[in-house]
């Protein structure tokens, strides 16, 4: 056993399915629930990214595609075989030993709910009991998760890239995770009712994890980096939390690259580069804004100018107008450029 592990505190001995998709999400796990057994032996979790604010029907849509239960989850719950729970907006969806957690922690990967927030957790609390499958989506949301799964010694699904409507998150996982299986939709239901079934038969001893993995569950679940060890999961980074503008501190995990910051904040490089990006486009509006405003007054103060009859005034703030005028039209002509932003604009 390394020395630098811990152990993954006991728990009932259900198998834990926790899935996560985004875009095109809807229709993947519409396909994947369809294909469980009923009964299953073990109890599902399920992420998709939804708007903060949006009022969620997805489990009255999934429950049309499985004979298992489907609900939203509850703070508390108890966890149950053959149950499905699925994260409602703004809230991540956490696992501790025999119960659900709800939690408004703070964002990773620009999101709450997040993927790799449920995986994590799942890790933590379960270890080799845990079957995680990472479904159609953008970005990379859900790949940090599924590594801390796997090397908690659980099980690592992806959809195949060529079946899904949005293949970031299943490339992503596939190109940094020792994934078990790569299957097409119609297949994934049926080789998690496999897996539960060994798993639930063999009852795994507890593994154990890393420390970092306790750590970002506590972060996620309590709202606090500073306090629950951001320190300890690596060093200080040259950037800055785009949410709160605080430090990052740079993590690796085997091949996995991300950032965390004193807050809890957390972003893959992706997700990091999405971000600022999206703080240069705010930046640059605010600068359109601000030279345009100031066109409009050196043209109303040409005007009076005018009306006094002082010509080298008018002149003056005249030629300041055009050379703001067209100032902005070069910070318009950046905001239009899909060169500057790249491929990720388009995947955000």
């Amino acid at each position: 056993m390394r020395s630098h592990l811990h152990s993954v505190p006991d728990t009932e001995r259900i198998p834990l399915v926790v899935i996560g998709a985004s875009a095109g999400g809807v229709e993947a796990l519409t396909q994947v629930l369809s294909g469980l057994s009923v009964p299953l032996p073990g109890a599902v979790f399920i992420v998709l990214h939804l708007p903060a604010h949006s009022r969620s029907e997805l489990p009255s849509v999934l429950q049309r595609a499985t004979a298992l239960p489907v609900s939203f989850a509850a703070d508390g719950d108890a966890i149950k075989s053959g149950q499905v729970y699925v994260a409602p907006p703004d809230r991540h969806l956490m696992i501790e030993p025999g119960r659900v957690r709800l939690t408004r922690g703070p964002r990773e990967c620009r999101v709450r709910p997040a993927i790799d927030v449920l995986f994590r957790s799942a890790a933590a609390a379960c270890g080799p009991l845990v079957i995680g499958v990472v479904l159609s989506g953008a970005l990379d949301d859900g790949t940090a998760g599924l590594w801390a799964i796997k090397d908690g010694g659980g099980v690592a699904i992806v959809q195949d890239p060529a079946t899904a409507q949005c293949r970031s998150m299943p490339e992503s996982a596939m190109q940094l995770v020792d994934v078990d299986e790569v299957l097409p939709l119609d297949t994934i239901g049926p080789a998690i009712g496999r897996h539960a079934g060994r798993l639930r038969a063999a009852a795994p001893a507890p593994a154990s994890l890393r420390p970092s993995v306790a750590i970002e569950t506590a972060i996620a679940r309590e709202g606090n980096g500073l306090r629950n060890g951001v320190l300890q999961l690596g060093l200080p980074s040259t950037y800055s939390c785009p949410d709160c503008h605080r430090a990052l501190v740079q993590i690796r995990e085997g091949p996995i690259v991300r950032f965390r910051c004193h807050s809890g904040h957390a972003y893959s490089r992706d997700t990091l580069l999405v971000e600022i990006n999206a703080g240069i486009d705010r930046g640059i509006w605010d600068a359109v804004r601000a030279v345009e405003e100031r066109g409009l007054l050196l043209r109303d103060m040409a005007a009076a100018a005018e009306r006094a009859g002082n010509g080298r005034g008018v002149q003056r703030w005249t030629e300041q107008a055009r050379d703001a005028d067209g100032r902005a039209a070069s910070l318009r002509a950046l905001l239009l450029d899909h060169q500057f932003y790249g491929r990720d604009a388009e995947e955000a």
